[in-house]
């Protein structure tokens, strides 16, 4: 597959652009490459005056599983993991800049970096059988850039048990912890986006634009400070011995030997 077929973008009449990771075979893992087809890909909408709303899709049965494990371990320097959670953080905030309302489609699980994504997105539609982790802590790499994301859709208890236990929590369980709108049976979720993104898309974009900034504007202004920080702290984290032992023994798929 080459890097193109990474994200494959699609648009209609309504103006509503969806982005489809088209990494199956692989979880669509947020590899380096699948990060800037992403990128790429969202810095297209952003100045396409055509987009009304955009649509984060995936192919396959998972949503997405986080950052690929293989990808990282193959490379295990500080310089390379700061390099990594510095460009996943750059397509986060791409998400929240870009001017049109952006609808995660979650038709699997969505885990660590996957949840982050979910999380990043300003709504969320997830069938039933999804399921949501920030599991890092079980490999021994504390998922500090999801937190950024996490905590600033649940309440701090609800996130922060799910980053220290690592535990998945149900689709249910995430709407209504405010990590997803709206939650619906297989079969119905295509009807569901497209029911959403069409209230949305007939609304008027220079309003959504500009009513979206405010949106997050009005609520915080260090995001960029606190992915900054957390990117550093889990670059340095990914060094220690026992989180790149945890990290090769999920390879392994062994239990990590943590002394």
């Amino acid at each position: 597959m080459s890097d193109t077929d990474l994200v494959l973008i699609s648009h209609d009449a309504r103006g509503v652009f969806t982005l489809t990771l088209n990494r199956p075979a692989a979880y669509n893992a947020l590899s380096v490459a699948m990060l800037s087809a992403l990128q790429d890909a969202l810095d297209r909408v952003a100045d396409d005056g055509r987009a009304r709303v955009l649509v984060i899709a995936a192919a396959g049965k998972a949503f997405c599983a986080g950052h690929d494990l293989k990808e990282m371990r193959a490379e295990p320097s500080q310089a390379c993991y700061e390099a990594l959670f510095a460009q996943c953080a750059r397509v986060m905030l791409s998400i929240q800049q870009l001017p049109v309302p952006v609808v995660a489609r979650v038709q699997g699980i969505a885990t660590a970096a996957g949840c982050q994504l979910v999380a990043q997105c300003d709504l969320a539609v997830a069938v039933r059988e999804a399921k949501f982790a920030v599991s890092g802590v079980n490999l021994g790499l504390f998922c500090s850039t999801p937190s950024v994301a996490l905590s600033r859709n649940l309440g701090r208890k609800a996130a922060f048990e799910m980053l220290v236990t690592g535990d998945f929590i149900s689709a249910d369980e995430a709407q209504s912890r405010g990590l997803v709108n709206r939650v619906v049976a297989a079969e119905q979720l295509d009807a569901e986006v497209d029911a959403l993104v069409s209230r949305i898309a007939a609304k008027p974009r220079v309003a959504l634009a500009l009513g979206k900034a405010l949106f997050y504007r009005q609520l915080e202004t260090g995001m960029a400070a606190a992915y900054e920080d957390a990117a550093t702290t889990m670059a340095c984290n990914m060094m220690d011995a026992s989180a790149l032992e945890g990290v090769q023994a999920f390879i392994d798929k062994r239990p990590p030997n943590w002394r």
